[in-house]
């Protein structure tokens, strides 16, 4: 054999070598989602180890109250897996400015996605992206279409609309108008605050022109759902005060409530539970012919940790993540989870299929205070949650309550200064 024969061979032999490690390969998936597990090993995994018979996977889920402190510990032990299940904005980018997560921008298929389904991971700058978007939930109102029946009630468009249909549904007196409490003040600002307010700072617009301090808290498009809100005590029935979140969804898929302020995940338990049929509305707009926003929440999206041995392998499952494919998977076994791929997928839930229906009727937004603006104390998040219980209670006028959060705001941040 000459020098350039068995050199061609050795650099063969090398090739074939490092395609077989490339392709032999076991990744394993770090998520709080547990109660996901059947779903990831029934349906997703099968379908990309058919395709990519090379490369092996394990959906290995922790409880979510203890994912973020087990997750922290693997990283920091060297013991987590491939690829990271990420929440959005801080949480995830602490993991990257930590060098837990690797920079994906150059992966080609994050060319699937918006800038605002990216954005919940992204660096502030957006020059970095370091976890796949999955999926969104969308907020809204889920109604009875029974007692809409009974009461001959349409599905309302406006406010005013909105408030004549809960005064029906009062004086008949055979429902609830609206099933919500305050015992737990997160569903305040979540199915409230963050559901109708978009109408009001014109999503995307008002969102960032908080984060860049050219709005403030007390401007009026910050202040006036909270005086809608106020509103909302009156048609949550008696000792919403002390009502939890399992309360309120009981109370409604009980048959008991014609309304409840939603998020889009509610819609596999309440299919499970409601023996009625079900709808949706967008939250309604000030007046007819306005522009609608809905907040079309970033929620879970997959990255590949930084010192996994598979690179390679981990951004071949993370560029299937990003297809079509995975998206009619994902978005048909989990109803109310929506794809954030450009590539429109084809739902199967009615329910579903309406709420994702206002993406092409409405502008997209995300929670106005969970990108940069909760990283301080006070929590503008966390402040929220008791603004929106105090505005439904009526303990504080709308005003007093956007004064004390941009006071709150302002104490630690420098645009708002």
């Amino acid at each position: 054999m000459t020098r350039n024969t068995l050199k061609l061979a050795l650099a063969t032999t090398a090739l074939v070598a490092t395609g077989a490690y490339a392709q032999d390969a076991t990744l394993t998936i770090e998520s709080w989602r547990n109660d996901d597990l059947k779903l990831w090993q029934n349906q997703i995994i099968p379908a990309f180890e058919a395709e990519h018979p090379g490369i092996k996977v394990e959906f290995r889920p922790s409880a979510p109250a203890e994912y973020n402190a087990v997750l922290n510990s693997k990283l920091d032990a060297g013991s987590a897996g491939d690829l990271i299940t990420c929440r959005p904005f801080d949480a995830s980018l602490a993991l990257y400015d930590a060098g837990h997560l690797s920079d994906l921008s150059d992966l080609e298929a994050m060319s699937n996605f918006s800038d605002v389904a990216k954005s919940a991971w992204q660096t502030d700058d957006g020059s970095a992206s370091f976890c796949v978007p999955m999926a969104s939930v969308i907020h809204g109102f889920i109604y009875n279409k029974d007692a809409f029946e009974e009461l001959g009630l349409s599905v309302p468009e406006t406010e005013a609309e909105f408030f004549a249909a809960l005064d029906t549904i009062k004086e008949d007196g055979g429902y609830i108008p609206m099933a919500m409490g305050t015992n737990d003040q997160w569903e305040a600002a979540t199915m409230g605050y963050n559901n109708i307010g978009p109408n009001y700072w014109k999503g995307e617009e008002g969102r960032l022109a908080l984060i860049a301090g050219e709005q403030t808290l007390t401007d009026p498009e910050w202040v006036a759902p909270y005086a809608t809100l106020a509103r909302w005590g009156d048609y949550l029935g008696a000792g919403y005060e002390a009502q939890t979140y399992p309360d309120s969804q009981n109370i409604f898929t009980l048959g008991r409530a014609a309304i409840y302020p939603a998020g889009s995940w509610e819609i596999s338990g309440f299919n499970a539970q409601a023996d009625f049929e079900m709808g949706a509305f967008k939250p309604p707009v000030q007046a007819a012919g306005d522009t609608c926003y809905i907040s079309d929440h970033t929620d879970i999206g997959i990255g590949m940790n930084a010192a996994t041995d598979n690179p390679e392998a981990a951004r071949t499952f993370l560029a299937w993540v990003a297809n079509p494919e995975f998206a009619g998977i994902f978005g048909n076994a989990l109803p109310g989870f929506f794809p954030l791929s450009k590539t429109p997928v084809e739902l199967e839930d009615p329910l579903a299929k309406e709420f994702v229906s206002w993406r092409g009727e409405c502008e997209s937004t995300i929670r106005s205070t969970y990108q940069i603006l909760s990283r301080g104390t006070p929590n503008l998040e966390n402040e929220t949650w008791g603004a929106s219980v105090a505005a439904i209670k009526g303990t504080a006028t709308p005003e007093d309550l956007g004064q004390g959060l941009q006071d709150g705001l302002a104490s630690w941040y420098e645009p708002q200064q």
